[in-house]
């Protein structure tokens, strides 16, 4: 739809400057929004408004220029209307929004798969916690906006590869291993003093115990310089088979989990550092060896070899994602933690220095989770130990309310985390609202059953007979869901997909409760149940892209 209304504009432009009604030149981007209030029509653009400035003329004007010369031939435009300064608002005709039921009865749970990423490959890389602690609800939104995106992506044609990379060297290893040491020695019943710094949580002295039942007093009398290492891939493996567990149960699956460590196992970090050099773009100053990131927009140069002979973790990240592209990937994608916010120059410009396109490589930053509880934020720090896990969170509120909770704002805003809320069996509760949509339409079927009334195919249905206001906005939400999850692909903005239910569900609830579905007009009825039969499919493909159940009955 969108696709065919954008033609007509474009054409139309087109037309316009063969006939020197309109400025010649480069054709403005066009975007097509959909109005907030269907008095403004089914689709809206400013393209009259952007043009104006060369058109030299008012963008109104430059507006009913290109609405006099538009060529409808599809006959898919019931009226179009120039509004306020310059918007462009199109309504289409009524047999054409209803004509896309057909497609969504016919291809069920299909419906909205398509070819916009066909033959394109893409690594999505997300979560990548470090293996020194269990995941908190920070992780648990990043895990759930990478998998939502990655689900997205697939369904509009894109072949995507989950990947977790596991940063299981350098100095937070050394300060786990030290923790874990520690503790140990604690258990045995010795006096140390812990480091400020150190790993605090319980689960560090948990890993201590399990060390001194499976491997007694081994490591009591060995110099602390010659196990900590060993302390620290022990413990790294259990947390790691802990992070897990974790993501089996919260429904996160990855392709691939890559180590750091098989980075320097299999020589890619020096072997790309030299690549590098020869290439210019390494320098040795005062004993450290430097990336040139100042070349491609970076504000300073950035280390990738210290002076005492160590890589940094820069250089194991250029020749992790220079292993990304050698893989055959077209897009890459890290999902990471606000945190990171000041790295992401260095690598677009490490990107850019091993020779790929920038556009082929984005970051997406997930900010923080406030939790809440009984009216109080409940504070989390992985060092200290005061977090509260994943693992925790889902326990309490079930994995379906987890997720779509993590799923209600976009990524770089905070997110406030309402336990109570998503807890509760209320419309307030927004996940049980969608759900609850969901079963309503169950219900529903289970009635027609009932009455033996069987549902209907498209060629039995007289569609024009849904003519409520309710019904032509149900009907044109799910026609426009195929274009709406290309537009969460091209965005990478998959909390969008929240809205949408919302959206959805608040207006079916109403229609529910207002008209019958199942009455004694056979018409009627037979065209209704094939309306909500569209939703049901909708409601249940949506909540599969995030990760969520849809019941049948609750």
């Amino acid at each position: 739809m969108k696709k065919g209304v954008s033609g007509i504009i474009m054409q139309a432009i087109k037309r316009g400057r063969k006939r020197g009604e309109l400025v010649d030149g480069l054709l403005p981007p066009l975007t097509l929004e959909y109005p907030k209030e269907e008095i403004y029509g089914d689709y809206a653009t400013n393209i009259a408004m952007v043009m104006a400035s060369y058109e030299k003329r008012p963008p109104r004007e430059v507006a009913e220029t290109i609405v006099k010369l538009i060529e409808d031939e599809a006959g898919i435009i019931e009226r179009v209307e120039v509004a306020g300064p310059g918007f462009i608002n199109f309504f289409l005709k009524e047999d054409y929004w209803r004509h896309f039921l057909l497609e969504a009865a016919r291809e069920g749970e299909r419906y909205g798969e398509g070819e916009l990423g066909k033959g394109k490959k893409v690594l999505v890389e997300f979560l990548s916690a470090n293996p020194t602690g269990p995941l908190h609800i920070g992780h648990g939104r990043i895990a759930a906006f990478g998998d939502a995106l990655a689900n997205i992506l697939e369904k509009v044609g894109y072949e995507v590869e989950r990947e977790y990379y596991i940063n299981d060297i350098g100095t937070q290893m050394q300060l786990l291993g030290r923790s874990v040491y520690l503790r140990y020695l604690q258990e045995w019943g010795k006096e140390v003093e812990f480091p400020a710094d150190g790993y605090q949580g319980e689960y560090v002295k948990e890993i201590a115990r399990q060390v001194k039942g499976k491997e007694g007093n081994k490591y009591i009398t060995l110099p602390e310089r010659e196990i900590v290492d060993t302390l620290g891939q022990k413990a790294s493996e259990t947390i790691l088979r802990w992070i897990k567990d974790d993501l089996k149960g919260f429904r996160i699956r990855f392709n691939s989990w890559y180590r750091e460590r098989d980075l320097y196992r299999g020589g890619l970090v020096p072997q790309i550092l030299e690549e590098l050099r020869g290439r210019d773009y390494i320098y040795e100053e005062e004993g450290a060896f430097w990336f040139k990131s100042t070349l491609f927009g970076d504000e300073k140069d950035r280390v990738v070899v210290r002076a005492n002979g160590a890589t940094t973790y820069f250089a194991s990240d250029i020749a992790y994602h220079k292993d990304k592209y050698d893989r055959g990937y077209n897009f890459l994608i890290d999902i990471w933690g606000a945190d990171h916010h000041g790295y992401i120059p260095r690598m677009e410009a490490a990107i850019q220095a091993l020779g790929y396109d920038k556009i082929s490589f984005k970051v997406i930053l997930v900010q923080l989770v406030n939790l809440w509880r009984g009216g109080e934020q409940v504070s989390m720090s992985t060092r200290t130990g005061e977090f509260t896990t994943l693992q925790e969170v889902m326990g309490e509120v079930g994995v379906d309310a987890c997720r779509y909770f993590f799923m209600l704002r976009r990524a770089d805003s905070p997110l406030d985390f309402d336990l109570e809320l998503a807890k509760r069996e209320a419309a307030e509760n927004p996940v049980y609202y969608v759900q609850y949509a969901h079963a309503r339409i169950a219900s529903i079927f289970k009635k027609a059953a009932k009455q033996v009334i069987k549902v209907p195919t498209f060629d039995e249905v007289d569609t024009s007979l849904l003519r409520l206001p309710e019904e032509r906005w149900l009907v044109k939400q799910v026609a426009i869901f195929p274009e709406f999850l290309e537009g969460l692909a091209v965005s990478l903005e998959p909390h969008r997909l929240t809205s949408y239910l919302q959206d959805l569900a608040g207006v079916f609830h109403g229609y529910y409760n207002k008209h019958r579905v199942i009455s004694e007009d056979k018409e009627m009825t037979k065209a209704r149940l094939l309306l909500v039969k569209t939703i049901k499919g909708v409601l249940q493909s949506s909540l599969g892209l995030l990760g969520i159940t849809a019941p049948e009955e609750m």
